[in-house]
């Protein structure tokens, strides 16, 4: 029997796969941090003898070639696909014999990209004897609920890319006995999903087959919806293919230099990036002006590498080690290997002017608020969260356009918010950097907002 190890990164909303026999082992879409999965391997006491790649990814960078070469592992990658490394091709119906217990069958399903790859996993039954399909990793195809997002490669491509996907869907779901289990990639809060996945966290064809849009809507209503659905995605997804497509080295988790007050203040001055990684209750209470709050708590390497200029010199400021290495472990991941500098502790050790700080709030305070003075409403959530329900005379910013758009943003109190708090403690951070006076609302905007009795325009 295989046993199948998803290895989850929720903070870009992705899984890799371990999957072995008890002696041999494959992985499927490594993240960069391959000491992850050579931990794994470790405890389980197999070798790794197979990597596969189901696409060339957008959204963060691949450890596979690291890992082949770490190991000694055949790194299997679509024949098409146009890299600058050497690798094991694979294409449509091959079939991969990883020990007499396991086989890999490589099935072709473009949509996410034009040579996307599915690997259904074939395991010895000790019943029949024969080999039989138990699981189907699959990428950015279908995914649990929904499936990849087509427009990745372009505008230009979208068209064409959506409706593979459609196919792609049908036909892992003809293929395919309904018990096998599907092993995406995305779909745990990535944006290289088209669609809600909502909080599922298995599933199997047959599940698919009674659920999944892409397989009981008609292609026609399929199409459009999905389109219908896309939305912004991050900046930095524009640097993963070529980073992938050279074959990324292994990551360098070793630690950066330490910053002093000093060089804290010169880098803040000339413009660099200085990021507390604190949550962002610490930061608003105290936090050297100037700096970016990126908890580390949330969604960190995706929102910073989502707004942050490529390339800008980038220092971190953490409780303690340990939080820099968890950042730095986030930021290699989406390629982002050189840090500047860090400091840890508090404020306090980090500069000699007075700290920053500003409020917090609730979205009952906000309707409190409003009654006794005008102040301005700053939603930063995406143009589609704020067209299906806003409040009342909001101005909306989306975060990821809030640097390119800090001339529109209003003057005055501002009270920010998103849908849960994380994004706004983030655009507060930008708006008080630039002298601002904002007040973050750190609350569910969806059980909060319309309880605390604010007016809200929604578009049903």
């Amino acid at each position: 029997m295989a046993i199948i190890i998803p290895i989850d990164t929720p903070t870009l909303g992705d899984r890799s796969y371990l999957a072995h026999d008890g002696q041999v082992a494959i992985v499927i879409d490594p993240q960069r941090d391959i000491d992850r999965v050579l931990d794994l391997a470790n405890d389980a006491g197999v070798s790794i003898t197979h990597v596969f790649e189901t696409h060339i990814h957008n959204d963060y960078v691949t450890g596979g070639y690291a890992l082949a070469q770490a190991t000694g592992a055949a790194y299997h990658v679509n024949a098409a696909d146009e890299v600058s490394y050497e690798r094991v091709p694979v294409g449509d119906g091959d079939l991969l014999d990883v020990s007499p217990q396991l086989r890999v069958r490589v099935i072709a399903t473009p949509g996410h990209t034009y040579t996307h790859l599915s690997y259904a996993l074939d395991a010895l039954d000790d019943e029949t004897g024969k080999l039989e399909p138990v699981g189907v990793f699959t990428g950015g195809s279908l995914l649990f609920g929904a499936t990849g997002r087509p427009d990745l490669l372009g505008h230009e491509h979208t068209h064409d890319l959506v409706h593979h996907q459609y196919a792609s869907a049908h036909r892992l779901a003809d293929e395919l006995p309904e018990h096998t289990h599907v092993l995406p990639t995305h779909g745990f809060g990535s944006f290289c999903s088209a669609g809600s996945t909502g909080d599922t966290t298995a599933s199997t064809i047959g599940r698919e087959k009674k659920a999944n849009p892409a397989l009981t809507q008609d292609e026609a209503g399929w199409v459009a919806d999905t389109l219908a659905g896309l939305d912004a995605y991050p900046a930095y997804y524009a640097h993963m293919g070529a980073a992938n497509s050279a074959g990324p080295q292994a990551a360098d988790l070793s630690a950066p230099e330490r910053a002093d007050k000093s060089v804290l203040a010169r880098r803040i001055t000339e413009g660099e990036w200085v990021v507390d990684l604190r949550n962002r209750t610490a930061y608003a209470a105290g936090h050297v002006t100037g700096t970016l709050n990126f908890g580390v708590d949330g969604q960190f390497a995706t929102y910073l590498g989502w707004l942050i200029p490529w390339g800008t010199p980038l220092t971190l400021l953490g409780d303690t080690p340990g939080q820099v290495a968890e950042a730095q472990r986030e930021l290699v991941r989406i390629g982002i290997d050189h840090l500047e500098g860090a400091a840890t502790g508090a404020p306090e050790d980090w500069t000699d002017s007075p700290l920053g700080s500003f409020e917090c709030a609730t979205f009952a305070d906000l309707a409190q608020v409003r009654h006794h003075r005008r102040v301005t409403v700053l939603d930063v959530r995406r143009a589609s969260e704020f067209t299906e329900s806003h409040i009342d005379d909001a101005v909306n910013i989306p975060l990821h356009e809030l640097l390119e758009r800090l001339a529109e943003a209003p003057s005055g109190e501002v009270w920010v918010h998103c849908a849960g708090g994380y994004r706004a403690s983030i655009a507060a951070s930008v708006l008080a950097a630039h002298g601002h006076h904002v007040v973050a609302v750190d609350d569910s905007y969806g059980e909060q907002a319309a309880a605390a009795g604010l007016p809200l325009t929604s578009a049903a």
